[in-house]
């Protein structure tokens, strides 16, 4: 594994190049039916303290999941490595004088307003329609990675960046609430802006190892970087597939075949503390790869419900994790900076920085949760890729949602758990 990676440098750069569609993707032709598994796909879901056995789904589903296996790589504009994506600079959207004016007005007319009521038609951008569109694409249907440069910061106030930030959102989907307090706009940072969010570590100096976030895309604003400039790092989980393909395909059901999830001490008193189901890691619907990885939620639930991972599990994750460090693009996160990421495709993470004590120095970092309209790619089941780890008590809730009190009321649930849908 390489020690350090070659930093991205940033400049005035070509606003656009053209992509292939994600839809070019090789067909289903390319899948490989494996013997049923020996060990039963159900895991134990503890209803009370009087556990009851059930499994995570049908046979049928079970099936879907488990016989459509790819056995040759997949393809398409989201399968990059950051060495090609350090040969050009589509990927990056930069701001200028007259898109921060644009967002400067836009502010002016939600001033005083609450957060939630903010909507991409009372945040008028006309003149960044044609940009914003493109964004959705690239991360729907392109390469799943967009940075936008420039994003004004100086010169506003936390509330005042807050609304321009979820105004610009509100533009590519819909903002969802991230914890148990039902906060849509999270800061990211160890100072005293951290939200509460049960046993999450995020925002410590320490290294964060790339991962997926609970929702369709993830979004993060730099307000403030640490002293030393830590990067960020994103990797195209589609890319790692072909990866592992080429390195130990044996491994390939048990990732089929998924992981617990834990949810961090933020469901509700009726929920289960673990998802109860598997997700599985990789799966495949109409020649579409997405993948749900993050390590440490997976790990915490495996040792919440007494069943460690096993030394074969942790090789398969070392060697995720390794393949990951490997493929990714490393690239400077600072002021002004907004970075998206499809989770069904895209991983990110940031390296570690120094300890910062002073309060006015510390990072901060603004995150927003995006649940995008309509269907973001096919799915094999949409209640447990899409949906099965961020709807759990107050967290995956849209504005809408939470302006007429659905968040008060139970959601309903198939019989193995899952959002039913």
């Amino acid at each position: 594994m390489p020690s350090s990676k070659a930093f991205i440098t940033s400049g005035r750069l070509s606003f656009r190049m053209a992509i292939p569609s994600e839809s070019s993707k090789s067909s289903l032709s390319s899948v490989m039916f494996f013997p049923p598994l020996r060990r039963e796909i159900g895991v134990r879901l503890t209803m009370s303290r009087k556990s009851k056995t059930t499994y995570i789904a049908s046979e049928e589903l079970r099936e879907k999941i488990m016989t459509g296996i790819r056995t040759r790589p997949t393809h398409g504009a989201s399968v990059w490595t950051g060495e090609q994506l350090q040969q050009e600079h589509s990927w990056e959207y930069p701001l200028d004088e007259a898109d921060r004016s644009a967002l400067a007005a836009a502010l002016e007319g939600v001033e005083g307003m609450q957060l939630e009521r903010i909507t991409k038609e009372n945040f008028p951008l006309p003149g960044l329609s044609g940009r914003l569109r493109m964004l959705s694409h690239d991360l729907a249907d392109g390469r799943g990675f967009a940075l936008v440069r420039g994003f004004p910061v100086d010169g506003y106030c936390y509330k005042e960046i807050e609304r321009m930030y979820w105004g610009f959102c509100s533009h590519l989907g819909d903002g969802l609430t991230q914890n148990g307090d039902a906060t849509f706009i999270h800061y990211v940072t160890d100072g005293k802006l951290r939200p509460s969010q049960g046993r999450r570590g995020v925002g410590f100096p320490r290294e964060s190892k790339l991962h997926i976030d609970l929702t369709d895309v993830v979004s993060l604003l730099c307000v403030q970087q640490a002293p030393d400039d830590p990067p960020s790092r994103v990797a195209s989980s589609t890319a790692i597939f072909n990866e592992v393909l080429k390195r130990d395909k044996s491994v390939l059901p048990r990732l089929y075949e998924g992981f617990e999830w834990d949810r961090m001490d933020e469901h509700a008193p009726h929920e289960t503390p673990t998802s109860g189901y598997k997700v599985p890691l990789f799966s495949e619907k109409d020649g579409f790869i997405s993948c749900q990885y993050n390590r440490n939620w997976i790990n915490n639930a495996a040792e919440r419900s007494g069943n460690s991972l096993t030394s074969e599990e942790n090789a398969i994750f070392d060697l995720l994790d390794e393949i990951a460090f490997e493929l990714c693009l490393e690239f400077p996160f600072g002021k002004g900076d907004v970075q998206f990421c499809n989770n069904y495709t895209v991983l990110h993470g940031r390296a570690g920085h120094e300890v910062v004590k002073e309060e006015t120095l510390k990072r901060v970092l603004m995150r927003i949760w995006l649940d995008f309209p309509g269907d973001i790619r096919p799915f094999v089941d949409h209640s447990l890729i899409r949906y099965g780890n961020g709807r759990h008590g107050q967290v995956g809730w849209t504005a809408a949602e939470m302006l007429v009190g659905k968040n008060t009321v139970p959601r309903p649930r198939r019989d193995d758990g899952a959002l039913k849908i």
